[in-house]
């Protein structure tokens, strides 16, 4: 019996390890949104988090780079994102939670991509994709 419980111990404490290394999104003012357009530079579709980094023209006309941190692979593909989604040169723009710091990027809310599609968030956890009057539920 107490090989069981150590065992389902060490089980749950593994299971939580993942969590614990998981950093804040404190970092980020969450009570504003701001937008900004630019072409994209680099897209990392990467774990922990996927990664979207933008040149974004300054009132002078050069370009900066912002940088703005999205969700998991596994959550944003839940939202529409894929590895193929955008891609260096692809003119974008992204509404997201600015860093309080002041630094140039964020947490990505949404995004309009070249093709007008617009793609956000992952749904909440537990949502199947439906909404009560649409023929699914």
């Amino acid at each position: 019996m107490n090989v069981r419980v150590i065992v389902l111990a060490a089980v749950g404490v593994a299971a939580a390890a993942p969590a614990f290394a998981h950093h804040s999104f404190a970092m980020f003012n969450r009570d504003k949104a701001t937008t900004v357009s630019g072409i994209v530079k680099e897209y990392e579709w990467t774990n922990p988090h996927v990664w979207v980094h933008v040149m974004v023209p300054e009132a002078g006309g050069k370009a900066v780079e912002w940088s703005f941190e999205m969700q998991s692979i596994a959550q944003d593909t839940r939202a529409g994102w894929r590895r193929d989604s955008v891609k260096p040169g692809d003119k974008i723009s992204v509404e997201f939670h600015p860093l309080k710091d002041g630094t140039r990027g964020g947490q990505l809310m949404s995004a309009v991509l070249p093709n007008g599609q617009r793609l956000g968030p992952p749904p909440p956890d537990g949502f199947l994709g439906v909404t009560p009057g649409d023929g699914g539920i």
